[in-house]
Parts: structure tokens; C-alpha cells; sequence
């Protein structure tokens, strides 16, 4: 299998990581800004994209800056707002066609485009020396409202409290965009020098995939990204935890037809520990895919869910279990999720069961080849974790794990929150 590898350089207490390519006809650029995932920072934090989006400098009206994406060649752009461990992070990308396809252009698409995305990170649209208040009260209600829509999906809002629950003492309870009663007293007088600070003191990261070399890149960022930065920041993951001796067992009521069922785990081993494949092969037997124990046995068998699955966070260190089922199902449906954890520690594991996850992983992990942007997302846990794992590193070490194994690593893997949602009495 092709083995590709990122190139990386640093410039402006800023790191470059270019992946010189001919294989795509575009260039994917993402740039990536942390931060600790704090109360004091979270919200203020989750709404600078948003402004950000609405205008720069040079284009302060956001029809404008629209435009602008159109002369690049209808240049894509977005970002993304999450979570890794406890770290806030936000993700910049964009998209546009590779010069190649475009003649002889100067200055080139790809330079353009790190122009384009430094004015919007670094010069956004101001007056008076504060955000635009006409864009930070629109992007306020924008918050406001996906924050608030959470509660009518009621998969989310479950998945949601399962978390809050389980880490209540923990920074991790907090939603990436921000907390509800935060908004209201976000204020244009601070917010503007909250930014400044935020670009001085982040972790940031610039990634490029195509046809560029590693110091054509280099130049450009160095050129377009001044933000008077002293120091090279660097994350940290933190997968703290505690083990409670009897899981926490958590009862809500909603105006709900179906009930959800979300257990969250301890999985003690994260993305740079050696056993963290035996891990994701465990989880891929466990919920991972439609041959794993819990739909094989919650849904299919005993028809008690609408829907189950498992999912691991690796930054974290957690495996969360979510499940559709009717409400009066509630202790069968424990007892069967229960029984699946001990088959797991007790090593009943099927040679079909391990063969299909393998199977399944390793098809999921290939297709990373064909995406930039995956590419881009799975080189980033190097960045974010300090282990460095390539696709064809991970492909060989599931492939080699045994069922003794993940035996053993089911043995430590421990039950800490249940919550169920269900219907307000009487309805």
C-alpha cells in the first residue's frame, strides 16, 4: 500500500505539515486552533468562528466576502467546532482547484486561497476597535439556537447528558459550542482582545494536501500569518478519570415516544498506548458494525432496540453505548448490554466475529486514502497525541490482534454512567 507522509516545517510559532501530491485535483487546506476546554473560554470561544465567517478587512460585508469565495473558483469554505480530550479546538478548511487545471495564473489559486484564509483568521471586519455588533448579536442568536435545538433530537440530547453525567467534575461536560447561559453576557467590549489572545497563546497547526512542495507553503503562511506569536504551543491529553465503585444510574424525563438508553465506560487505553488497536477492535466487536454482539443480540435477536451501537473516543478515554428501545424494555435491555460486556471478558469471542471486524476496519481505514481531508483529520492525532501512527502502522497492528488480547483489554474496560430517557409519567 502507498505510504504517504507528511512533510513538516514551522514558521511564525505556527506548524506546516504539507503533503505534496499529484494524485487530487484540488488543494485541501485545513488550519486547526486550540485551546483548553475551560468554562471561563468555552463559550466566548465557540462564537469567533462564526463571526469570523461573516467578514473581513478587506471584505467586511459578508455578500462580499461570499464573493470573493466565488472568484477563487468557487473556493469552498467552512469550519468545525469540537472536542479532543479536553481540548477546544476549531477547525478551518477549505478547497479549491489545483492551479494546474487553470493554466498560467499568478499569484497561484493555492496562494490566494492562504491569503484568503489568513485575512479571515487574522484581519476579520471591525469597528471601533471590537467585532462588527451587528455580527456578534446575529452569531449570538445562531449559538443560541443550536445549543437550544439540542433537546429536540433526542438521540443527541441523551448522548449528551450521558456525558454530563459521567463527567461532572470534568471540563469534558461542555459542549463545544458553549453553554446556554453564557450568551447573553458575551460582550463585543472584551471579546475582540479575548481573539487576539486566543491566535497569541493557541496550538495551531496549518495543513496542505496537493500539488505544492513543503516551502512553497511555508513562504506563503509565513507571509500571511502574523499574529505576533512568541511561543510554539502544544496540546495535552487528558484522559484523568475516576472509577466509582458502583455505576451511576441516572432516570430523566421527557416528552418522548421511544426511550434511549446511553451507558458510558471507562476504556483506560488512548490513542497513544500500545494497546489502543486491541481497544478498536474490541469496540468494533462489541457495537463498532451490523455484525457486532450488541446489534446481533439488543436488536436482531431479542428485537428490543431501534438502533445500538458502541462508539470509542480515543483522546478521552471512553466507550459510550447508545440505544433506541422501548420503555418498558429498559431492565431487559440493560441485562442483554450487560451480558455482552462480560461475553467480552470472559473471551467469547467467534473467529467470524473477529475476521468480520478486521475486515471492516481495515476497508474504513483504506478509504482515508481517497479523502484529503481524512488524510488531514488522521494525521492530526499525531499532532494532538505526540504518537505518531500511520494508516498502513494502524492496518498492520489490528490485524494482528488476538483474542487473548482483547480479553484482556475488556477486563479493564469498566461500567460508570447508565442513563435512560424516557416518557413523563402518566403520558
Amino acid at each position: 500500500m502507498q505510504h504517504l507522509q507528511f512533510q513538516r516545517a514551522e514558521t511564525n510559532r505556527i506548524r506546516i505539515h504539507v503533503l505534496p501530491t499529484d494524485r487530487f485535483k484540488t488543494y485541501a487546506v485545513s488550519m486547526y486552533i486550540g485551546r483548553p476546554l475551560e468554562e471561563s473560554t468555552v463559550t466566548s470561544t465557540a462564537i469567533i468562528p462564526f463571526i469570523l465567517r461573516r467578514g473581513t478587512e478587506q471584505y467586511p460585508e459578508t455578500k462580499a466576502f461570499r464573493e470573493r469565495l466565488d472568484e477563487l473558483y468557487g473556493a469552498g469554505f467552512g469550519f468545525d467546532i469540537y472536542k479532543r480530550g479536553n481540548n477546544h479546538i476549531v477547525q478551518f478548511r477549505m478547497d479549491t482547484v489545483d492551479d494546474r487545471f487553470l493554466g498560467h495564473q499568478s499569484p497561484s489559486l493555492l496562494q490566494e486561497t492562504l491569503a484568503f484564509l489568513g485575512q479571515t483568521i487574522t484581519r476579520p471586519a471591525i469597528e471601533n476597535g471590537k467585532f462588527m455588533t451587528r455580527y456578534l448579536d446575529a452569531e449570538k442568536q445562531t449559538i443560541q439556537n443550536k445549543l437550544e435545538s439540542i433537546v429536540n433530537d433526542k438521540i443527541r440530547y441523551a448522548a449528551e447528558r450521558c456525558v454530563q453525567i459521567m463527567y461532572a467534575d470534568d471540563p469534558f461536560r461542555y459542549n463545544p459550542l458553549g453553554r446556554l447561559e453564557d450568551i447573553a453576557s458575551l460582550s463585543n467590549d472584551t471579546l475582540y482582545e479575548q481573539y487576539q489572545n486566543w491566535l497569541k497563546q493557541a496550538p495551531i497547526d496549518i495543513y496542505v494536501v496537493g500539488h505544492t512542495t513543503l516551502e512553497e507553503v511555508t513562504a506563503m503562511v509565513k507571509e500571511q500569518f502574523t499574529m505576533g506569536r512568541d511561543e510554539l504551543f502544544r496540546y495535552q491529553i487528558d484522559a484523568s478519570h475516576r472509577i466509582t465503585s458502583e455505576p451511576k444510574r441516572v432516570v430523566e424525563q421527557l416528552d418522548v415516544n421511544q426511550g434511549k438508553l446511553n451507558m458510558g465506560l471507562i476504556a483506560p487505553f488512548t490513542y497513544g498506548d500500545n494497546n489502543y488497536p486491541v481497544e478498536m477492535v474490541y469496540n468494533g466487536i462489541l457495537g463498532g458494525y451490523p455484525h457486532s454482539k450488541l446489534f446481533t443480540n439488543v436488536r436482531e435477536k431479542a428485537s428490543l432496540a431501534y438502533y445500538v451501537s458502541s462508539r470509542l473516543d480515543g483522546y478521552k478515554g471512553n466507550l459510550m453505548i447508545q440505544s433506541g428501545i422501548e420503555i418498558d424494555n429498559y431492565d431487559q435491555a440493560v441485562s442483554i448490554i450487560t451480558q455482552q460486556l462480560e461475553a467480552l471478558r470472559s473471551g467469547e469471542i467467534s473467529d467470524l466475529e473477529l475476521s468480520q471486524t478486521k475486515s471492516m476496519m481495515t476497508n474504513q481505514l483504506k478509504q482515508i486514502y481517497d479523502s484529503p481531508n481524512e488524510m488531514i483529520g488522521f494525521d492530526f492525532n499525531t499532532v494532538l497525541t505526540g504518537t505518531e501512527r500511520s494508516v498502513s502502522t494502524v492496518l498492520t497492528e489490528i490485524n494482528q490482534v488476538t483474542k487473548d488480547q482483547i480479553q484482556e483489554v475488556a477486563q479493564k474496560i469498566e461500567l460508570d454512567t447508565v442513563y435512560f430517557l424516557k416518557n413523563k409519567e402518566g403520558d
